[in-house]
């Protein structure tokens, strides 16, 4: 018997692990925003158009828990609130950025595949 202990990932692969941190509609788009810079919420909300309030607060609540980024709260009246990426945000999207290349490159096919 092995008297190590073995460590069980909770994930099945590292894809899994990186889809548990940015899966969803919103998520890659708040981190292709953020990659550009620090936003303030109010920038945030008008470039990732159609999400709403409750669930863009909701996306970054979460992605500040699995350390991809960074709620900095000014404590002014009234309310200054910047968001940005973390190391480990930076790194995810750059890891991103090959997949942003490719829907830039395959746009017209994908809008043909999905109209009806």
């Amino acid at each position: 018997m092995n008297d190590k202990s073995e460590h069980h990932s909770p994930f099945i692969c590292g894809l899994d692990a990186a889809l548990r941190v940015v899966g969803g509609k919103w998520k890659p788009l708040i981190l292709f925003f953020l990659a550009k810079g620090t936003m303030r919420y109010g920038e945030l909300k008008r470039a990732v158009k159609g999400v709403s309030d409750k669930v863009l607060i909701q996306q970054l609540k979460e992605l500040e828990a699995h350390g991809i980024i960074t709620r900095t709260d000014y404590k002014e009246i009234p309310p200054r609130v910047d968001y940005g990426l973390t190391p480990l945000g930076k790194a995810l999207a750059e890891a991103l950025q090959p997949l942003c290349v490719w829907g830039e490159e395959n746009t017209p096919a994908i809008a043909a595949a999905i109209e009806p």
